[in-house]
């Protein structure tokens, strides 16, 4: 269980970040650099069965995704269990409990013309509850024009929207989800968030927080490690055997409390460190 640690965050920053549905914290995993590069560096030398990379037709540079390593690339595990993530978690949940769910890594190489659609995180998970918080972490330098970028407030909005793979086709066939609002045809309409970020910097936005980022058109590569958490009030969301990620041999029910042993509690109010 990781280490109580004081934590870089104010009382207003927890207040904005259920507020806009995200906040950005300053240099709180700076010494967690080096790890998770090397983590990303065996990641990428040997990706796991969930990669997904997305190769542009323009031919320009790939972007790499891969998801739920934490377990086998040691990197990724000691940042999980030792970092202060999961204190931070739970306080801007206002949780008890922090409880790890998955980690994604996202590398979009220079050059490469890949956008990330603009999509809510919520309906792709076999997770339900109003405490959650995604941590997106760049591991290089990130300029405003390339950043991932956040609509302040969406999580208040009370709808869940279509979830849709990169070549835009459905996640689910027949849902009957509504359509995402066209952000880009009306952004002077939307209260967009984004910043330049340095390592050790984070993003951390609730599930629910419709984002989404354009291609890498900077000279450097934009390595993002992201790990995502739940609080005391999550639940299991049965999708239908479907989901991303698609996350297999779960007991759990609709409905049940989010309580298995791929999804670790790692920081619990007044426990002291395992």
């Amino acid at each position: 269980m990781a280490v109580v640690e004081q934590m870089p965050i104010s009382e207003a920053d927890i207040a904005a970040f259920e507020r806009d549905g995200v906040v950005v914290i300053r240099q709180v995993f700076t010494e967690w650099m080096e790890p998770l590069r090397e983590g990303v560096r065996r990641l990428m030398a040997d990706p796991g069965p969930m990669e997904r990379s997305v190769v542009p037709a323009d031919g320009s540079a790939p972007f790499f995704q891969d998801l739920c390593n934490w377990q086998r690339i040691p990197e990724f595990s000691d940042f999980v269990l030792h970092s202060p993530a999961g204190a931070l978690a739970a306080r801007l949940m206002r949780s008890r409990s922090a409880r790890f769910f998955h980690d994604h890594v996202l590398v979009k190489q220079p050059g490469g013309s890949t956008v990330t659609p603009w999509h809510q995180d919520q309906p792709y998970y076999c997770v339900e509850g109003r405490q959650s918080v995604s941590f997106w972490t760049p591991l290089d330098p990130v300029a405003r024009s390339v950043v991932m970028e956040c609509v302040r407030g969406s999580h208040r909005w009370g709808q869940d929207f279509r979830p849709m793979r990169f070549d835009g086709t459905r996640l689910y066939e027949n849902d009957n989800y509504a359509a995402l609002p066209d952000i880009d045809a009306a952004r002077d309409q939307f209260d967009i968030a984004g910043w330049d970020m340095a390592p050790g910097d984070v993003i951390a936005f609730n599930f629910r927080t419709v984002h989404g980022a354009p291609g890498n058109r900077s000279p450097v590569a934009r390595r993002v490690f992201s790990a995502r958490w739940v609080g005391d009030d999550a639940v299991y969301a049965d999708r239908g055997g479907k989901g991303s990620p698609p996350i297999k041999g779960l007991s759990m029910r609709d409905g049940d409390p989010f309580d298995d042993p791929m999804f670790p509690v790692v920081w619990r109010e007044g426990a002291q460190a395992a």
